[in-house]
């Protein structure tokens, strides 16, 4: 389906791809795994043809489609499911042109093609898809203009989803959606019927979802079987037989090397001295795979714990209008020693009860109770957002230690991965990645009581997220962390809340019981979407889809027997006025006209009886294959 062959590609001088090679099978699952900076997106941008590669090939199977979810998100008038069911170019065009088709075989083929592609179950497979990536049925009929950035993200998902192209490319799907949304998806690629190739930090998606790993590194591509965890350990025993067959060829040089330097000199081993120095030179090291060192993300704890709770909500109400709440009959409080999970699906209320315990939102009832010492660090996607992309790394530390000497700001810095490489890069150059990087230094500058966390983890790769794990649970303060990342969640909280029905409650399961109750609910969504009706509904039903689809033919039919009749009425017309009596002797000219009129009319009525006949027969035959 897709051959990367010996791909070269360099960047400002840096060599990204040196002879990189990968083939993916048709239906294959791949997820592309590796550092930060290390070229994934490049690569996809490559295999669009966005960008040239400097060497080397990149082959797509003949005629295969290619379909990527684009950076420009829809955000027209057009309703969330217009967007989706447009994604389908066939479709889309195939229904425009049967609106104006006349030919009764064209339309009959346009028919046919359309039944070929399932396009009359298109809405209700377009809905499906909206369903599980979070929009309920009115969301789907509103305007995409409606909704923010990551809500629009979703929709350009939800459409290249629809399209199904032979081979998807997917860089991070799961970084705007919750957990739902991401259990959702992972059933949904590992039933796709083409081909995916998924950049993706989400050990648990690559776990699920996937068939293969390709590994970015060293600028090669490396492919292996199975989910992560595999390619984890085929990894790791890979560096191992590395290790140890380096050690052994280091120990065959030395020895070697050894016997040249003793006996080279020597007449009766000269022989022997040279095929040793030939062995030497033929001797291929063995390459060893060694990673850069990560750096840590380091989250200082505050000195002193407060007495609990450091945040209380009694009976508590949350909206933006007086009259409208978003979450009501908040009771619960947050220890100095918690560390929450916090799910729910999107839109219900996740970063409202955020921003209650930030404050940014005040209680419309009840009350909200803080430690009045209490330090809270916020992070977020928005937070990100706002640092001023003109500011440098060291710029934003500055501010946060003006009496600092420069050496304690760029060891600042440096503890949280920014060296001095990209410590002077503007905010705004700076990758996904090392933005969260520095946010983290600043949210955790003043050593908070509590951190509230929302999808920390969204642009980190593997090692990183590894890193923020180690960092979190070393941290001594508490932890409210909102994240689709179920690695992440399973690794740091021991408790789960749950946003649902308009409040916030505990959770008593484990987050795999959260996730088989998600998969058991949407399983439910369509059983009861796929209920039979009963028989004579279901029959009913049947034969209205089936006049529905053979509409277009009885159409066209009756349109001809129409052309037909008018023409027929012209012809009544010219033999009334030729039964004039001496009208060749007064007026020949008109005589003349009219007779020509009334053969034209004559042929033309012959031409569109045949056509009426053919027409006629497309739909008898439609409709005997319909059964009706």
């Amino acid at each position: 389906m897709l051959h990367i062959n010996d791909l070269t590609y360099r960047i400002e001088g840096r060599v990204l791809f040196d002879q990189a090679t990968l083939a993916i099978s048709e239906g294959q699952k791949v997820g592309l795994v590796g550092r930060n900076g290390t070229g994934k997106s490049t690569l996809f941008n490559l295999i669009k043809g966005s960008l040239g590669a400097d060497d080397g090939s990149i082959n797509l199977r003949k005629g295969a489609k290619l379909g990527a979810v684009d950076q420009e998100v829809p955000s027209g008038p057009e309703s969330l499911i217009s967007t989706v069911l447009n994604a389908d170019k066939e479709r889309t065009s195939l229904l425009d042109e049967a609106e104006t088709a006349k030919d009764p075989m064209r339309i009959a083929a346009i028919h046919t093609r359309l039944s070929d592609i399932d396009a009359y179950s298109a809405e209700a497979r377009a809905a499906i898809i909206l369903s599980g990536l979070g929009f309920d049925s009115d969301d789907q009929l509103k305007a995409c203009a409606d909704f923010s950035g990551g809500w629009r993200m979703r929709v350009a998902l939800a459409a290249m989803l629809f399209a199904e192209p032979d081979i998807l490319l997917l860089d991070e799907p799961t970084n705007y959606l919750d957990v739902e949304g991401a259990v959702w998806l992972e059933q949904h690629i590992r039933t796709y019927p083409g081909t995916c190739f998924i950049i993706s930090h989400d050990r648990d998606f690559l776990n699920s979802a996937v068939t293969h790993i390709a590994h970015l590194r060293d600028g090669k591509l490396f492919g292996y079987p199975g989910g992560y965890d595999n390619f984890e350990r085929q990894l790791a025993e890979q560096i191992r037989l590395n290790m140890a067959l380096r050690s052994k060829q280091d120990d065959e040089r030395r020895h070697l090397e050894a016997f040249v330097t003793r006996f080279r000199a020597q007449a009766n081993k000269a022989r022997q001295a040279q095929s040793r120095i030939k062995r030497l030179e033929k001797m291929v090291p063995v390459s060893t795979i060694v990673s850069d060192p990560i750096a840590p993300i380091r989250l200082e704890g505050p000195e002193r714990s407060l007495s609990p709770p450091i945040v209380r909500f009694d009976k508590a109400q949350l909206g933006y209008c007086d009259d409208v709440a978003v979450l009501k009959r908040l009771d619960l409080r947050i220890d100095p020693d918690d560390r929450i999970g916090l799910l729910g699906k999107n839109g219900e209320g996740k970063s409202t009860f955020a921003k209650g315990i930030l404050g940014i939102l005040a209680a419309q009832k009840g009350f909200i109770k803080r430690h009045k010492r209490l330090e809270i660090g916020y992070f977020a996607q928005h937070q990100i957002d706002r640092l001023n992309e003109k500011s440098s790394a060291y710029d934003h530390v500055v501010k946060l230690m003006p009496d600092a000497t420069e050496a304690q700001r760029r060891a600042r810095l440096a503890s949280f991965g920014l060296g001095e490489k990209n410590s002077e890069t503007p905010a705004g150059d700076l990758s996904g990645g090392e933005k969260a990087r520095l946010l983290f230094s600043l949210i955790g500058f003043n050593a908070p009581h509590l951190l509230v966390l929302d999808e920390p983890a969204n642009h980190l790769d593997m090692d990183s997220r590894a890193e923020l794990i180690k960092s979190l649970n070393a941290y001594t303060g508490a932890v409210l962390i909102i994240s689709h990342d179920r690695n992440l969640l399973e690794s740091v909280v021991d408790r789960l809340w749950v946003v649902k029905d308009g409040t916030v409650s505990t959770y008593d399961g484990s987050l795999e019981d959260y996730r088989r109750e998600q998969l058991e609910a949407d399983r439910s969504k369509k059983q009861v979407k796929n209920k039979p009706l009963p028989e004579a509904k279901q029959s009913r039903k049947d034969a209205a889809d089936a006049r529905k689809r053979i509409a277009p033919l009885k159409r066209a039919a009756e349109a001809l027997e129409k052309k037909i009749s008018a023409h027929k009425a012209k012809i009544e017309d010219i033999d009334k006025a030729l039964s004039v009596a001496d009208l060749f002797t007064t007026n020949p000219e008109r005589a003349v006209s009219l007779g020509k009129s009334r053969v034209y009319n004559e042929k033309l009525v012959e031409a569109l009886e045949d056509e009426w006949l053919i027409s006629l027969e497309a739909y008898e035959h439609a409709k005997e294959q319909e059964g009706l």
